[in-house]
C-alpha cells in the first residue's frame, strides 16, 4: 500500500477515501440523524443506561444487604429498649406498660411500607420533583410557627396535626433539603462556582437554619448543616469555599447559641454541669451517671435505675444512656458499629452510583442519618452541649423513624443500579 507523509514526518498508510454519511445521505434522499439529545445527566459526565436496562437490571441486582441488616438491627434494638426504658413510667401515667411499645411498633409498620415504597419508586423522577417538595417543606415549616396550627412541647413548637396524626415538618425538611441540593449541585462545576453554587446554597441553609431555629431546635438545624457540607465535598466544592464557610459559621452559631437565655445556660452547663447539678446540669449528670453504671455488660436488660424519674427523655432524646446502662459498653458498641456498617455501605453506594444526582443523593441520605445519629451521641455522652435530637432508629417517634425510613428505601433503590 502506497505511503504519504505526513506534516509531523513519519509516514501514515494512504487510505482511499469513501463516500461520506452526507454524501450517501444525499444520494438516497434522508436526512442526516439528528445528534442525540442531551439528557439531565449529560451536565454530570456520566450517562445513565438505558430505562429498559435500569428496570432489567433492578430485577438482577438486589439492594445492598448491608445497609438492610444496619437499619433492621437498629429498628430491632429500638424497640425493645424504648419499651425497657418507658413501661415503668406509661404503667403509672396511662395505665400501660406497652403504650409507647404499641405506638413505635405502629410506626414500625407504616415506616417499612414508607421504605418499600421509595425502594421501588423511580428515584431519578425525584429530580424533576425536588423543587415542589422543597417549597412545601418550607410552607410547613411557616405552618408550624402560627399560633392555632402549630403545636408544641416544652415551650418547643416543631409539630403540626392533631393527636397521633401530627408530624414533624424539620424531618421532612431534611428529606426534602438533600433531594433539592442533589438536582441543584449534580450540574458540572456548579459546585465550584461561587456565583452559581456556592451563594444560592448558602441562601438556601441560611433560610432553613432560620426557619428551624424559630421552632426553636438548634441540632437539627446543626445537622442540616452538616448535611449540606458534606454534599458541597461530594460535589466538588473550592475547598477554601468550604473552609470560609465553615469560619463564617463560627459567629453565627455563636450567636445562636448566645442569643436565647436557656441555650446560654446550655452550653454553660456542658461545660461544667455540676456548676448547677439540679437544672441546667440535671439532664448531663444523669446521663453520665446511666452510662458509667452500665460499665462493660451493663446492669442487664430492664435492669437499668436512672430511668426511674432520674433520666429526663428517657425513651427519645436520652434513650442512648439507658441503653448503655443496661446493656453496657459492648451494647452502646454495637449501636455505633451499626451506623458505622450503615455509613460505609451508604458512602459506598454513593461512590458506585451511575450518575451525579445518585451519588449526590446516596452520598447526602447517608450523611443525614449518621450526623444525627453522632450529635445525639455526642450529646448523651457530655461531648456536645444538649440540643434536642432523636436517634435515629431507635428513638421513639413516628415522623424521625418514617422519613428516615423513606430515606433509606431512596438509598436502597440506588444500590440496585450501583457499578461494579
Amino acid at each position: 500500500m502506497p505511503t504519504v507523509r505526513s506534516p509531523y514526518g513519519t509516514p501514515e498508510p494512504h487510505r482511499r477515501k469513501r463516500p461520506g454519511r452526507e454524501r450517501n445521505a444525499f444520494r438516497t434522499g434522508r436526512a442526516r440523524p439528528a445528534p442525540r439529545a442531551q439528557t439531565p445527566y449529560a451536565a454530570t459526565g456520566l450517562q445513565p443506561p438505558r430505562p429498559g436496562v435500569l428496570r432489567a437490571s433492578a430485577r438482577r441486582k438486589p439492594p445492598d444487604f448491608g445497609i438492610i441488616a444496619a437499619v433492621a438491627g437498629l429498628v430491632g434494638i429500638g424497640i425493645v429498649m424504648i419499651f425497657s426504658a418507658s413501661s415503668n413510667r406509661t404503667f403509672v401515667s396511662f395505665g400501660d406498660p406497652y403504650y409507647y411499645l404499641k405506638r413505635q411498633a405502629l410506626w414500625v409498620v407504616i415506616s417499612v411500607a414508607a421504605m418499600v415504597f421509595a425502594m421501588n419508586f423511580d428515584y431519578w423522577r425525584l429530580r424533576s420533583l425536588a423543587r415542589p417538595i422543597f417549597v412545601f417543606s418550607l410552607v410547613l415549616l411557616v405552618i408550624v410557627l402560627i399560633p392555632g396550627l402549630g403545636s408544641g412541647v416544652h415551650g418547643a413548637r416543631r409539630w403540626v396535626g392533631i393527636g397521633i396524626a401530627r408530624f414533624q415538618p424539620s424531618e421532612l425538611e431534611k428529606l426534602a433539603l438533600t433531594i433539592f441540593l442533589a438536582s441543584l449541585l449534580c450540574e458540572r462545576g456548579r459546585a465550584r462556582s461561587l456565583r452559581r453554587g456556592i451563594v444560592p446554597v448558602v441562601l438556601i441553609a441560611g433560610l432553613i437554619f432560620g426557619l428551624i431555629l424559630l421552632q426553636p431546635d438548634l441540632g437539627t438545624a446543626v445537622a442540616c448543616a452538616g448535611t449540606i457540607a458534606v454534599m458541597l465535598f461530594v460535589a466538588g466544592a473550592n475547598m477554601w469555599h468550604l473552609a470560609g464557610l465553615g469560619l463564617a459559621a463560627v459567629p453565627v452559631l455563636y450567636l445562636a447559641i448566645f442569643s436565647a437565655e436557656y441555650r446560654r445556660r446550655r452550653f454553660l452547663a456542658f461545660l461544667n454541669p455540676w456548676a448547677d447539678p439540679l437544672d441546667t446540669g440535671f439532664h448531663i449528670i444523669q446521663s453520665l451517671y446511666a452510662l458509667g453504671s452500665g460499665s462493660l455488660f451493663g446492669l442487664g436488660l430492664g435492669q437499668g435505675r436512672q430511668k426511674f424519674w432520674y433520666l429526663p427523655e428517657q425513651h427519645t432524646d436520652f434513650i442512648f444512656s439507658v441503653l448503655g446502662e443496661e446493656l453496657g459498653f459492648l451494647g452502646g458498641a454495637a449501636v455505633i458499629a451499626l451506623f458505622a456498617l450503615l455509613a460505609w455501605r451508604g458512602f459506598r453506594v454513593a461512590v458506585r452510583a451511575p450518575d451525579g444526582f445518585s451519588c449526590l443523593l446516596a452520598a447526602g441520605l447517608t450523611a443525614m442519618i449518621v450526623l444525627q445519629a453522632a450529635v445525639n451521641i455526642g450529646v448523651v455522652t457530655a461531648s456536645i452541649p444538649i440540643t434536642g435530637i432523636p436517634l435515629p432508629f431507635i428513638s421513639h417517634g413516628g415522623s424521625s423513624l418514617i422519613f428516615t425510613m423513606a430515606g433509606v428505601g431512596i438509598l436502597l433503590n440506588i444500590s440496585r443500579y450501583q457499578q461494579a
